[in-house]
Order: structure tokens, then sequence, then C-alpha cells
């Protein structure tokens, strides 16, 4: 049974150092490599819909004013997922899941997503000038969701001033890395890149 915990995970939909133990992580690798077939976007997209609508999960998630909480689901074909609670205020900062694609839905509360559509450089760069109309926004109600390809960049805020937001994530594969960016502007500077063993 996935335990809740209550850390701010800077990712967005990953916990960092205090996150779930290893074993929990593992399993997930488990059944990635268990023969099935890979998920798709649309299917992890349904997958997050659907959990988001399972009322009893969403109201089985601790609620803590000061940080964000969460409890590691059971993602569909091995893939990676998250129910994840967001206080009033809350944000991830800039990020992508490299390799993976994914999936979110809000379950609870709202949520609003700014992304980059432009595709970074994988390796070799610490600091990109952004060019103009590559910024995006999104309002993501209750009920509302969004799904994107690998190395998808992007910042989720909880902008409420005092109604949480609850949310789920789905990965695939598993998060193999996650590169974390500041920016100043039109500046993006990569400040850190975390592998699964920084946040197991």
């Amino acid at each position: 049974m996935s335990s809740a915990h209550s850390a701010v995970p800077t990712a967005g939909s990953v916990p960092s150092p205090s996150s779930p133990s290893s074993s929990t992580v593992s399993s997930s690798a488990s059944a990635a490599s268990s023969g099935g077939a890979a998920p798709t976007i649309t299917e992890l997209l349904e997958f997050v819909r659907r959990t988001a609508r399972n009322e009893e999960l969403i109201a089985s998630l601790p609620l803590d004013p000061e940080g964000r909480t969460w409890i590691r689901l059971d993602g569909p074909g091995g893939s990676e997922a998250w129910l994840i609670g967001w206080p009033p205020g809350t944000g991830t900062g800039w990020h992508d899941h490299a390799d993976s694609i994914g999936a979110f839905t809000t379950a609870a509360g709202a949520l609003k997503e700014h992304s980059l559509a432009v595709r970074l450089p994988t390796d070799g760069w610490k600091t990109l000038e952004l060019t103009d109309g590559v910024d995006r926004s999104r309002e993501l109600a209750t009920g509302q969701g969004r799904a994107f390809g690998q190395n998808h960049v992007h910042e989720v805020l909880n902008e409420s001033e005092d109604v949480h937001a609850v949310s789920v994530h789905a990965y695939y594969p598993p998060l193999p890395r996650i590169r974390r960016f500041s920016r100043t502007g039109a500046v993006l500077r990569l400040e850190q890149t975390e592998s699964p063993e920084d946040w197991q």
C-alpha cells in the first residue's frame, strides 16, 4: 500500500530527496520490464483523468498547508504515477522530464501551467536565450488535463491564495532524470540534473 509523504516535491510531479522508498520505485520499474506494451500518451491521459474522478482516492490524500503531499500510484503499463496535493501559492519551478512522455489532470482546485514551445538541446549547454513567442500558459481547472511528449519544459503552479489543488500525474518510462532550470526574462539556465537516486 502506498503511503503519503509530507514534503515539497520540487519537480511538481516527482517528490525529491524525501520521496517514497526505493522498493516502491523499483516495483514500478519491474512492471515496466515485465513485457507488457508501453502505454501511449493517450493512455496516460485517460489514466490520469479516470483516476482524478476517483473521489475516495482524492479524499485519501492528506493535505498540508505548508508543503506538497503525495501518494505513489500504480500507473498503466509500468508507468510512474503520483497523486499530489498543492497548498495555495506553491509551484514547481521550471523543469523537464527528459525522455519520458507524460500527462496530468487537476482533480480538485485549479493549476496553471507555463510551458515552452521549443525543444531544448539534450546536453552540452548551461544557458540559452529563448526567442519571442515560445511561451505558453494554460489554466487547468478541476477535470482538465494535458499530455506531453519527451523533453517538455514547464512549470506548474497553484496560484490560489486559499484553496488547495490536487492533481494526478503519470510518466513513461519511469523518470530517468529531471533537469531543473532557472529563468530570468528570456534567459534559461540549467541548474541541476537529477537521477532517480536523488529522489529515492
